[in-house]
């Protein structure tokens, strides 16, 4: 500061001293005194202007006249305190809105896996020309492509590769009854080998993690807990270290729980624990054929991940995988490849391998993101136009500033002060908003997800670094043109009091009001995209919402419960459904109660190939399989077409056929070879119904009923054991199966004799209160029962469909947010133009012009601006609405019902914008009007 001001005083003198001598010169000239000063002074120039550009030189001066511009913009915007409001909450609401959205895309896109040094961890995926001769396969939702690989692959590459500092398998979730802590509950476990957790650098909060010696089968049982799991189910309680408990009527100890922010290592997933790989063979799936799933080289189902070693990369270490998988496919104890098949194993970096999670969301947030990018255009657009219009009346301001020896530059520095300034302020209450905003959205979204959003949403450095800088963007944007403009103040014209009605100053006006004009009718543009994808957003759901599933929806509870896992045989699995189905079907206000595998609509479903007879050799055909309780069709109100629904003889004689089958199997396993003919004449064709689009398909000139289906038949594996087919005994309506956007596929339904069930019950009035009264049935038949997916048919299809619903409802909040952004815009620019040609519109109205024509007079032009403005936007939306193609249903991109209801939307709300200045001009007194200054 001090040298500041000897600087400062230092130019005073040389500026004095100059002048001075200048003026000793005039003098010496013959000029009087006076004379010779004023000629001293015009000829060195503005004063003022030559201090500002010898300061603008100095290095610090940017700071003092920034802290000069915050000072005056602060000033300014405290006098205008209505359009600091609306300027305020207008970039509030847009920034608060991408900043919401981006937390959303930063928890499930950009956030690092909660792991040690995560770059050098990567997936392994596998390829090849031909699909392996699998035993067994399961992929649970970990990645886009193929990952699952067997255990003896994972066994080879832990001790072989040498490129890994680490190598880790794991699959899962699998869902398992867990006991010993009170009541039974349905739990997520999923499997992992011992060097799991110290491969992926995850520590332990409490116990120990597990390690290679979990590897062991002759090693005690033990897992590891989440956090979240531990504080759930066990209330935080340290002394649950060492406790055993029950998984599938196995113990198991529990050996540590993992620190606090690891739940799984794929995102999006919530595990409530981990078990070691070594105990698949006894806590296993009730889906698992394998007597031994971890040791077949046929069975995929095991994830790899391996953290390379420093100084090696990627591409060495995928080479050398590659070398291991080819060599065990083509040339293992049981090849499944040939040599031109060309197996080999793609290294991808975990973050973006493991991306399964996030496929499900990510098209959502994309929508929503484009929609949130478009509202903060629009409220940028419109805090432009204010900003224009109160240039406007900042004129004479600049022209002042300007004769005082402001340059442009300088001007323009302070108008965008004044812009940044406000921006700020708008961010500071858009973070209050977004974090509303994270609230609300995580609310509407959770209602997809039985355990709740498992990604965690939060306000981080990198969400408010992102507010930042889209504040400081936002500001200056919107405050460019009018900044320009001001920065464009003419002298002349400036300093007169009626600038705006007289020569250039009304040119100038007018080019600001075009400038006005087209912000509007960008904003409307803008609106009428964002209005279009909602509008087809919302016609999808209503067509999904209307969409006949082919069954009666209403007052349906389902339920499941899953025997298996609580150690019961497939005959006391079916002997337990029988029993449940009597009681519940007794139970007061219940008019039927049914099962099944799969419950319609839960978005899972099985299916597999069959032969049909006459058929050429090994030409199989592909049908959906949904087994099922006695009295399922009459419960769930699918009407059968022909033939017969099921009888209790069916389920005895599926029962039979499977026993028979798993009998051969075993046997053949052990080396019988007279297994097949013993157990050929214990199997019978199993009764089926076939749906109306199995009937057509593959019987479209014969009736169904009677007719046989045989097994499927493959070249180049035999048939082994009986191979007694199917019976069609009746014939059904069509219904959705899996989800209501899928498309109807042939279906055949068999007596449900083994796996888990869920549970149909129709009920007279509402379904949801009998919950209590099905639990106690269970809890009779079985206390280590657990329920679990317990919730109405409704509630299924409304689950079923959360992406859409949340979509439709983001959509349309930032649709109508749009529009009503827009029409505050054309609201604004009306009043500017009424009040700019008040003295105009009195003129008129002097002369004799009616009051309806000055309305006219008003409303046409807001009128045309929205009409330009809505074909731009049409245009804009019929090729930005291509991309969302996919996720509409029974509606089209280019709908022209949607389009023409946003234009009929749009007119009605412009209409009202309108009107209101147009009336204020329509009520000036002529009198007071040629006064106005």
């Amino acid at each position: 500061m001090w040298r500041r001001n000897r600087m400062l005083k230092e130019l005073e003198e040389d500026i004095r001293e100059h002048i001075e001598r200048e003026t000793q010169d005039n003098l010496e000239r013959g000029m009087r005194p006076e004379e010779a000063r004023h000629a001293a002074m015009r000829k060195f120039g503005n004063v003022t202007r030559v201090k500002e550009d010898v300061r603008e030189a100095w290095g610090f001066v940017w700071l003092e006249q920034l802290l000069q511009d915050l000072r005056y913009g602060a000033r300014m915007l405290r006098r205008s305190p209505g359009f600091t409001a609306v300027a305020v909450i207008t970039l509030a609401l847009g920034i608060g809105a991408n900043t919401a959205i981006f937390s959303f895309l930063d928890a499930v896109l950009l956030r690092a896996l909660p792991v040690a040094q995560q770059e050098q961890l990567v997936v392994f995926q596998w390829t090849a020309h031909a699909k392996p001769k699998f035993t067994g396969r399961s992929a649970y939702g970990d990645c886009a492509l193929e990952c699952e690989l067997s255990g003896p692959f994972y066994e080879t590459v832990r001790a072989q590769a040498k490129s890994f500092s680490g190598v880790a398998g794991f699959a899962g979730p699998l869902e398992m009854d867990l006991s010993g802590n009170g009541a039974a509950s349905i739990a997520q476990g999923e499997y992992v080998s011992g060097d799991y957790f110290s491969t992926l650098g995850v520590k332990m909060m409490l116990g120990r993690p597990l390690g290679r010696e979990d590897d062991s089968r002759s090693a005690t049982p033990a897992i590891v807990l989440s956090y979240g799991y531990w504080q759930k189910a066990f209330g935080g309680d340290r002394a649950a270290i060492g406790r055993t408990v029950r998984l599938n009527n196995t113990p198991v100890v529990i050996a540590g729980v993992a620190e606090a922010g690891f739940n799984s290592l794929t995102p999006g997933k919530t595990e409530d624990f981990f078990l070691p790989l070594s105990l698949s063979d006894r806590v296993k799936s009730e889906w698992w054929g394998q007597p031994d799933r971890y040791r077949d080289p046929a069975a995929f189902w095991v994830l790899i991940v391996g953290r390379v070693k420093e100084g090696v990369s990627i591409a060495q270490a995928q080479e050398e995988a590659s070398a291991l998988f080819r060599n065990e496919m083509v040339h293992g104890a049981k090849p499944l490849l040939k040599e031109a098949d060309e197996p080999a194993i793609k290294l991808a970096p975990a973050a973006q391998g493991l991306n399964g999670e996030t496929r499900r969301i990510a098209p959502m947030l994309y929508v929503i993101t484009v929609a949130v990018g478009l509202v903060l255009l629009i409220a940028c657009a419109n805090v432009a136009g204010l900003m224009l219009a109160r240039a406007a009346k900042r004129q004479k301001e600049m022209a002042v500033r300007s004769a005082l020896g402001a340059g442009r530059r300088r001007i323009v520095r302070q108008l965008l002060t004044e812009s940044v300034l406000l921006s700020m302020l708008g961010g500071a209450v858009g973070v209050l908003v977004a974090f509303w905003g994270v609230q609300a959205i995580t609310k509407l979204i959770s209602s997809g997800f039985d355990e709740g959003f498992p990604y965690v949403v939060r306000l981080d450095w990198q969400v408010l670094a992102f507010t930042i800088g889209v504040t400081l963007a936002t500001g200056i944007l919107f405050g460019l043109a009018p900044a320009r403009s001001g920065a464009r103040a003419e002298l002349t014209v400036g300093l007169k009091e009626n600038e705006l009605y007289v020569g250039r100053g009304g040119a100038r006006a007018a080019r600001r009001l075009r400038l006005g004009d087209a912000l509007v009718m960008a904003q409307v543009a803008l609106s009428v995209v964002v209005l279009t994808g909602a509008g087809l957003l919302v016609r999808t759901l209503h067509n999904l919402h209307e969409l006949n599933p082919g069954f009666d929806t209403r007052n349906i509870l389902l339920f499941g419960i899953n025997p298996a896992i609580a150690g019961y045989k497939d005959e006391q699995s079916a002997q337990l459904y029988r029993d449940l189905r009597e009681q519940f079907a007794a139970l007061p206000g219940v008019a039927s109660a049914s099962y099944s595998e799969q419950a319609l609509l839960s978005g899972g479903w099985s299916g597999f190939h069959v032969h049909l007879d006459g058929a050429p050799p090994n030409t199989n055909v592909s049908t959906a399989v949904l087994p099922v309780g006695l009295n399922f069709f009459p419960t769930m109100g699918i009407p059968v077409l022909a033939g017969r629904t099921f009888v209790p003889a069916d389920f005895a004689t599926a029962s039979a056929t499977n026993g028979a089958i798993k009998a051969a199997e075993e046997q053949g396993q052990a080396g019988n070879p007279t297994t097949g003919r013993v157990s050929q004449a214990q199997a019978a064709p199993i009764p089926v119904i076939v749906n109306e689009v199995f009937a057509r398909k593959f019987f479209a000139k014969e009736d169904p009923i009677g007719r046989h289906i045989g097994n499927a038949e493959h070249e180049d594996e035999p048939a082994k054991g009986p191979q007694p087919g199917y019976s069609i005994v009746g014939w059904a309506g069509n219904t959705k199966y899996d989800d209501l956007r899928g498309e109807l596929r042939p279906t055949m339904y068999l007596p449900l004799v083994e796996n888990s069930a869920h549970f149909e019950l129709r009920t007279a009035g509402n379904a949801t209160a009998l919950v209590k009264l099905v639990r106690e049935v269970v809890s009779r038949a079985d206390k280590n029962l657990p329920l679990f997916e317990v919730r109405t048919q409704t509630e299924q299809i409304e689950a079923s469909l959360f992406q859409e619903r949340v979509m439709t409802r983001l959509s349309s909040f930032f649709g109508l947010l749009a529009l009503a952004l827009a029409c505050i815009g054309l609201y604004g620019l009306l009043s500017y133009d009424v009040a700019r040609r008040t003295k105009e519109v009195g003129i008129r109205m002097a002369l004799g012009a009616e009051r309806n024509q000055v309305l006219v007079l008003v409303a046409r032009r807001g009128i045309a601006l929205v009409l330009v403005g809505a074909a731009a936007g049409i245009g804009a939306a019929l090729g930005v609405t291509r991309f969302m193609a996919s996720m509409l249903y029974d509606v089209r991109a280019n709908d022209p019902t949607t389009i023409a209801g946003v234009a009929v939307l749009l007119g009605l709300v412009a209409l009202a914008a309108c009107w209101i200045p147009a009336r204020r001009a329509m009520r000036t007194d002529p009198m007071v009007a040629l006064r106005y200054e």
